[in-house]
């Protein structure tokens, strides 16, 4: 029996989580659930959006599967998800954007992966007001944490067979801070021989991403690039209701979420498409080493998107949050 952390968020996030979680108990994987409290609501009682119980659940378990939390926009209380990634050193992201069979997209041929550094940079939100009118807003780069996530992007390249890592940077503006990035990531190169490294700026990567895609494999990047690339790399692919991601942290320490937000305008109406949230489980049941449970979401979803008749409306059809759960589901004999 497996001890996870379970955070349904606010918005949509109940509705995506129901069902992200009626499919893992259909491949028979034997979970305890432990259900946390995180969000708007949440801050109105607790006055954090990130209450101490949920930080010791996770640490505790060690795993956690978490649905979007509400952020509010220039204003408000802090990211809720930059507090879990801060307090539990979730220090890489990794998030994969993959041709999907039957969703339409510009592209046939997108198989990559984005690791992003998730501890740091401008992305972090150290800022404060100078004087009324002016805000500096501090970009933090650390050797620590840029050979950290320099190692696991190789790490990661060698143990699924990954050819090429590239590294996103924009050191010919930010020659200190981008460039002590640079100097780290071609350390981290040297130790992995095998796997071929090479440079591009971020605003050219950008462009090229949208022209020949293919041509990438595992990007790694600085935070607030890789907050911005990886939604570019999920477009390619299809959009954000369909990507999976994984927040991991040192001592194995992973928190698995579907990267859309919290969509407070289709809330509890059975609209919302919960692949992201669902391919995200299978993710989480990949770490926990129920790879047979993972292979079977994985193939179920698969071929309910090649199929196409039982998606959602954001995927061109009409089926219900429930109705693509059950259609999931019903293929995973």
């Amino acid at each position: 029996m497996h001890k996870v952390t379970l955070i349904p968020g606010d918005g949509i996030g109940p509705e995506v989580t129901t069902a992200a979680l009626r499919v893992v108990a259909a491949t028979g994987a034997e979970i305890d659930w432990e259900t946390m409290e995180a969000g708007a609501d949440v801050m109105t009682k607790y006055g954090t959006p990130v209450p101490d119980e949920v930080i010791n659940s996770i640490a505790r378990n060690g795993v956690a599967l978490k649905g979007p939390i509400t952020t509010p926009v220039a204003s408000g209380f802090a990211s809720a998800n930059v507090m879990l990634r801060k307090r539990l050193n979730l220090y890489a992201n990794v998030r994969a954007a993959r041709t999907l069979p039957g969703v339409r997209s510009r592209y046939d041929n997108v198989d990559l992966v984005v690791v992003r550094e998730n501890s740091e940079d401008l992305y972090s939100g150290l800022e404060h007001i100078v004087v009324p009118g002016v805000v500096e807003s501090l970009k933090i780069i650390t050797e620590t944490a840029c050979m950290r996530i320099g190692r696991y992007a190789f790490a990661f390249a060698r143990k699924f067979g990954r050819k090429k890592v590239t590294a996103v940077h924009k050191a010919n503006i930010m020659k200190l801070a981008d460039g002590l990035f640079l100097e780290c990531i071609r350390r981290c190169a040297r130790e992995f021989p095998e796997i071929t490294y090479d440079e591009m700026i971020v605003d050219n990567t950008c462009m090229q991403l949208v022209m020949r895609p293919e041509q990438f494999d595992v990007m790694v990047m600085e935070n607030l690039y890789g907050d911005i690339v990886s939604d570019l790399c999920s477009g390619l692919v299809g959009g954000l209701g369909l990507t999976a991601s994984a927040n991991i942290g040192e001592g194995g320490i992973a928190v698995f979420e579907a990267v859309h937000g919290s969509a407070p305008d289709i809330a509890g109406r059975n609209v919302a498409n919960p692949v992201a949230l669902i391919l995200s489980a299978a993710l989480m049941l990949h770490h926990i080493d129920e790879h047979a449970a993972a292979e079977q979401v994985h193939k179920a979803v698969l071929s309910v998107l090649a199929d196409g008749s039982q998606v959602t409306a954001d995927l061109g059809g009409t089926a219900k949050t429930t109705e693509i759960t059950d259609a999931i589901i019903s293929r995973m004999g």
